[in-house]
């Protein structure tokens, strides 16, 4: 495959992150000059993708002006060659497209849409929601199915019915059924991003396009190498990047949220000034802190 080709298949491009959204030390208010900053580090850092407002960022934490200073600041940080995407998604489909139009208005990229958690829909509500959110502006979406949070997964017919509706592009997996996205994959024109970090490669070697990475952001350069080698069929190099990222992925992914040890690590690593973060999140303790910079040391990324 070209890189034409590639730059084709990738509509929200490859290597994403899911960004933590950082906060006043108090945790009252958004820190928008550090988002910036947070912004440009991972772009110069191999990343060619932003998600904000995801469950990363503290999402339903955040209000909805909040999220719109958020995703202002950073399309206006990294300029128009990196794809912004903002996640809209929530238990509300009015409230979902208010969020979605709104942010259309921003100039980002396309929208993140989780599968609305806590009331668990039937999967003809799932549709029903998706497809008006879909169709409330132009913008491409992602689809975000996490069932350990949400509580519904997407259904294999689910998923054929939303690959039908033009703006859908692409699925964010964090549900770890490669069988079914495969499937997905030969049947429809979705394509697939990896959402769990502990699966990048596998889900690389059977067609995803791409990752949106809690780690990424911590190490940039490594999953950017990974992608890469894939992208040329180096096994080889792609392995050796995903060994080295086995100890940060266990740190960050295994021991505590994911936003708390981003934020912690992101900190270790200079990046940010603190890991305040807001409640009912705890900032990391001193244990926790130790057993990041020794991972994040392993891997060399201190």
């Amino acid at each position: 495959m070209t890189s034409t080709d590639l730059r084709l298949a990738r509509p929200f491009g490859a290597v994403g992150t899911a960004m933590v959204t950082p906060l006043t030390e108090d945790g009252h208010k958004i820190d928008l000059d550090a988002a910036q900053q947070l912004a440009v580090h991972v772009v110069e850092h191999g990343h060619d993708m932003i998600v904000v407002s995801g469950t990363t960022g503290e999402a339903p934490t955040l209000t909805d002006v909040e999220k719109f200073e958020l995703a202002r600041a950073v399309r206006d940080a990294v300029g128009p060659e990196i794809t912004v995407v903002a996640g809209v998604g929530t238990y509300d489909t009015a409230h979902s497209i208010d969020l979605a139009r709104e942010h259309a208005k921003l100039g980002i990229d396309g929208l993140l849409v989780v599968t609305p958690y806590y009331s668990k829909p039937s999967q003809a509500g799932i549709i029903s929601h998706t497809t008006a959110i879909a169709d409330s502006t132009d913008l491409p979406v992602m689809l975000y199915d996490i069932p350990g949070r949400t509580g519904t997964p997407l259904a294999y017919e689910t998923l054929l019915r939303l690959g039908e509706n033009p703006r859908i592009r692409a699925v964010k997996d964090a549900k770890a059924d490669l069988q079914q996205a495969s499937r997905i994959m030969e049947q429809t024109d979705l394509v697939y991003y990896s959402g769990e970090d502990g699966l990048n490669l596998p889900w690389l070697s059977i067609g995803a396009v791409g990752i949106v990475s809690v780690v990424g952001q911590v190490a940039g350069e490594l999953e950017k190498a990974m992608i890469d080698a894939v992208d040329r069929f180096d096994l080889a190099a792609a392995r050796e990047a995903h060994h080295r990222l086995v100890p940060v992925v266990d740190a960050i992914m295994n021991h505590m949220p994911g936003a708390v040890a981003a934020k912690a690590a992101l900190h270790l690593q200079g990046v940010l000034p603190h890991a305040a973060m807001r409640g009912p999140h705890v900032p990391a303790d001193g244990d926790q802190m130790r057993m990041l910079g020794a991972a994040l040391d392993a891997a060399g990324l201190l």
